[in-house]
């Protein structure tokens, strides 16, 4: 077997022709799909959401139903964890996080399984069980989200296991303290949550905090500003829309406007007014440099190297994938369809998302956004949750209205049944107050950039 000399002039572990293969094959098989655009019957898609609608042809009729069942059994599990609190679920990590969750969250679970229940069988209040609610969700959504979650999660682990996130975070090291004004280590949060997902992101922020490596200003503005939701989520959100043509516009719109809010963000209150001062059972730790002698790409390189060396062979990579899934399946899916059930019956019994979402009419009139009255709602109701936007904007026939909520909804980032969730139930300094300014500002700093850069594009 060839090795390759050190070049970093330091001590340490030589690479083998293997390592070296070992980063490079699975980071580039996680790029090509996830990322390099593929043709299609209706113009361009990328391979993960070409498999899902390719599952969805397949076995669509009876997701709502499987659904359904994964919901039953998020809650039953969460209900044994929290009564029984068996040794099989307690002592397993994985298990112990996916089914003992708080109150809260287990009442979200149990809310979203019923409304699922109700819709599948259509019992209960139409208001709940109607195509415009629970069915829009149950038989829209769901199985987009379904199959998504299927294809997405057992391949994420080829982009975060074996090196090129460590690579990439490396490389990034130099540009985030000037820029965004965080230690270059937090460029690893971010990518996670870019190409991860936008929990991974926020457990990393919190995990550092706690250990000493962020200042309370530097954690809330990674947490508040990084945590975007992932690739997969916004592949959803695009093929609900019907623009998955459009993915590459859309992806570089949220990057260009989503770089231009982490610009702002942190020079802004609330997140200017953070003290830089570390948590308070820590100690701050200061930022390891790369060393002088060293060129960043050796660097980069060698930490992706080490990465990959220490990643596991396919079986560990397949249960890391297994284990995205069930997170998303059991985790996700049934607070999305409570919050979005009790969104869309208020959405559509009520006019607290019309009122709410009133003062950006006429800046969307302004702006020259086809459709502005029925688009404005859609502005807010994205703090509950991300994919409630994409809900109520699904039947606007412009394309160009549909595309602008589809890439605010994911650059507003802030959405409590999820992100927002867990931010205020972790460690760091960020309050609901602090939530719903950021949101606010979020969408105010990144509606004119999405507008324009639609205008180019359609």
């Amino acid at each position: 077997m060839n090795h390759t000399p050190n070049r970093s002039g330091h001590d340490g572990p030589r690479f083998t022709s293997a390592d070296y293969m070992k980063f490079i094959i699975p980071s580039l098989i996680g790029i090509l799909f996830f990322i390099v655009p593929i043709p299609s019957g209706d113009g361009f898609t990328i391979p993960v959401a070409f498999l899902s609608n390719w599952l969805i042809d397949l076995i669509g009729d009876f997701v709502p139903t499987i659904a359904v069942i994964m919901m039953g059994i998020s809650v039953v599990g969460s209900l044994i964890a929290y009564a029984v609190k068996p040794v099989f679920i307690l002592e397993r990590p994985h298990m112990n996080t996916l089914f003992n969750v708080t109150p809260f969250w287990f009442v979200m679970r149990v809310i979203g399984f019923i409304a699922g229940v109700m819709t599948l069988l259509v019992i209960g209040p139409e208001a709940i069980t109607s195509e415009f609610t629970g069915g829009l969700l149950l038989y829209d959504l769901i199985p987009i989200l379904f199959a998504t979650f299927l294809f997405a999660g057992m391949l994420l682990p080829l982009l975060l296991n074996f090196g090129l996130l460590e690579f990439v975070g490396t490389m990034l090291i130099k540009v985030m303290r000037p820029l965004f004004r965080l230690p270059g280590r937090a460029s690893l949060d971010a990518l996670a949550s870019w190409v991860g997902d936008a929990t991974i992101g926020i457990l990393l922020t919190t995990r550092q905090y706690e250990e000493g490596y962020y200042t309370k200003r530097e954690a809330s503005i990674i947490a508040t500003t990084f945590s975007v939701v992932s690739i997969t989520f916004t592949i959803v959100i695009l093929s609900y829309m019907e623009l998955d043509a459009y993915f590459p516009h859309y992806y570089g719109t949220i990057i260009l406007s989503g770089i231009v809010a982490a610009l702002i963000m942190p020079r802004i209150y609330p997140l200017s007014r953070k003290p830089d001062t570390a948590y308070e059972k820590t100690e701050l730790k200061p930022e390891e440099p790369v060393p002088a002698n060293v060129p960043m790409r050796v660097w980069a390189l060698r930490q992706a190297l080490l990465k990959s060396k220490s990643s596991k062979g396919a079986g560990a990579t397949f249960k890391d994938g297994f284990q995205n899934v069930l997170d998303m399946w059991l985790g996700i899916l049934p607070v999305v369809m409570a919050v979005g059930t009790i969104a869309l019956v208020i959405a559509e019994h009520t006019s607290l998302f019309t009122i709410l979402g009133k003062p950006f009419e006429p800046i969307l009139m302004l702006l020259q956004v086809p459709e502005a009255e029925a688009a404005a709602q859609t502005m807010v109701v994205g703090f509950a949750d991300m994919f409630l936007p994409a809900v109520l904007g699904s039947g606007i026939e412009s394309e160009l209205t549909r595309f602008v909520i589809a890439c605010v909804s994911v650059t507003q980032l802030i959405f409590m049944s999820e992100v927002g969730g867990l931010l205020l139930g972790s460690k760091l300094p960020i309050s609901f107050f602090d939530l719903v300014l950021i949101f606010l500002l979020r969408t105010i700093i990144t509606l004119p950039i999405i507008v324009g850069i639609a205008h180019l594009i359609f």
